[in-house]
């Protein structure tokens, strides 16, 4: 007799980190993408993170697009300082998968406080760096380890089809471990590592 394991459908918690180094126009372009591109699934963003040295120039026309938008926007102190009309984010934010026109925003105090902010509270599915520092991007990449992990691209990408492998029934984030016999293909898992341009889900 065969038994059969199910892998289960998890949560999105993705994230996107604009770094200090990122092209302002493309971090707008890539935010309100992932967020306002069908913000039901699970691959659309839930936290923007921004560091502080470009907090008082970008969050105001992040804020001008998301607006237009109808996103509602739950920030902490230090952005509602620039954006006094968004609202106080709570704690339990950071870890709430919203599923609609509402995203959490943080203002970092740069790429360290980024990676421990994502690491704490996403679930392994995607997170993007938007960044024309080469450098910073290619360390990100390597230390999150999700699923699908992006520089200068959308979460929103993270799908079966713009990925080639047909329509997805699903999002897997466990690590899983084969039982059983096994070949090549039962020892290897899928990590995708995406280096883009500003690419975002039409």
């Amino acid at each position: 007799m065969l038994f059969r394991s199910v892998m289960k459908h998890y949560r999105g918690m993705c994230h996107v980190y604009i770094e200090q180094a990122a092209d302002l126009d493309m971090a707008v372009k890539i935010v309100h993408n992932a967020k306002t591109n069908r913000p039901s699934t699970c691959n659309s963003a839930e936290t923007a993170l921004v560091d502080r040295t470009i907090a008082t120039e970008l969050l105001p026309r992040l804020a001008e697009k998301l607006n237009a938008a109808g996103v509602e926007v739950r920030a902490d102190e230090r952005a509602r300082e620039v954006v006094p009309g968004w609202k106080a984010a709570s704690e339990e934010d950071w870890d709430t998968e919203h599923l609609d026109l509402i995203l959490s925003l943080r203002v970092v105090d740069g790429f360290d406080q980024a990676i421990e902010h994502i690491r704490r509270h996403h679930s392994g599915l995607a997170d993007a760096i938007i960044t024309e520092d080469s450098a910073a991007a290619e360390r990100f990449l390597a230390l999150i380890d999700s699923a699908a992990t992006y520089w200068n691209a959308s979460t929103r990408l993270t799908d079966g089809l713009p990925f080639g492998t047909g329509p997805a029934s699903g999002i897997n984030t466990d690590r899983v471990y084969p039982r059983g016999p096994m070949g090549i293909e039962e020892m290897t898992g899928s990590r995708f590592v995406i280096r883009g341009s500003g690419q975002v889900r039409e």
